[in-house]
């Protein structure tokens, strides 16, 4: 085990990081909405992605500590560029999934300087005021519903055959979730409303890959190719789509990691 966890300390905030890998590149991951904290799976993380370790530096920033009463996509884009800054991370593979995807849109579009590579995984572009999985989250957290926000999660996440069989699991971890994790989630995932970065997408020059899944139950079975249509000037922009392992589909295709290396590594100096 080689990770440490960091917190990194700025003027407005402090926000914590995973770092792993030893190599001169650098890798920035940015996850997507969580219940608790993906610090805590750490070991799990290093070793999805222990493919990266040899040749680039990972980080995986979580979002800031101490949110704001409102605090939206854009905020938490602002603040993930202000850390990369603080460490000095330029000319980054910036790697986000879901609304860390949704968030790595912004960066690349508002500080092109810190992004060389990017993929958005399991996104879309603009969330028509609301998402209607999300909201049902966010009344489960308001009420205090934890197992059935955890079932909830689980099963729009995850393909149908991994729910079943990994239900029980979903219970347990609902029993682990405090206040505290509620109301940090209540704020994230209403941060997502609204959320439109139509306008800025064809700000993004670098070489960009979409990579999404036709059974996607949170974000819709079109969002990755619908955002790939929509970026109409950036001719390197690449879309691949998988079928049958849902919104999480990072998570649970075989060959993902593998894909995403190969598109960091081509052609890179």
């Amino acid at each position: 085990m080689s990770f440490t966890v960091n917190k990194l300390d700025l003027k407005d905030f402090e926000m914590q990081y995973v770092r792993f890998g030893r190599g001169e590149k650098t890798l920035v991951i940015l996850p997507g909405l969580s219940i608790q904290s993906v610090v805590f799976a750490a070991a799990l993380i290093e070793k999805q992605y222990e493919i990266f370790s040899r040749e680039f530096t990972v980080y995986l920033f979580d979002r800031r500590d101490n949110l704001p009463e409102s605090y939206c996509v854009y905020d938490m884009a602002e603040d993930t560029a202000k850390a990369m800054k603080e460490l000095g991370l330029d000319k980054t593979c910036l790697f986000g999934t879901s609304q860390g995807a949704m968030m790595a849109l912004v960066i690349a579009a508002n500080h092109s300087e810190l992004v060389s590579r990017l993929v958005i995984g399991s996104a879309i572009c603009k969330a028509d005021d609301s998402i209607d999985i999300i909201e049902e989250w966010i009344e489960f957290a308001q009420k205090g519903k934890t197992e059935e926000l955890c079932l909830s999660f689980g099963e729009n996440v995850y393909p149908k055959d991994f729910f079943s069989q990994n239900r029980q699991a979903f219970i347990s971890m609902a029993k682990t979730v405090t206040q505290d994790n509620l109301k940090r989630f209540l704020i994230l995932a209403k941060g997502t409303r609204h959320f439109d970065a139509s306008e800025c997408l064809n700000k993004i020059q670098c070489p960009v890959l979409f990579i999404s899944d036709t059974d996607d139950k949170v974000f819709g079975n079109n969002a990755g190719s619908d955002i790939f249509k929509k970026l109409k000037n950036n001719e390197s922009a690449q879309l691949y789509m998988y079928s049958g392992y849902g919104h999480a589909v990072y998570d649970m295709a075989p060959d993902y990691t593998y894909r995403l290396y190969d598109f960091f590594t081509e052609n890179i100096n």
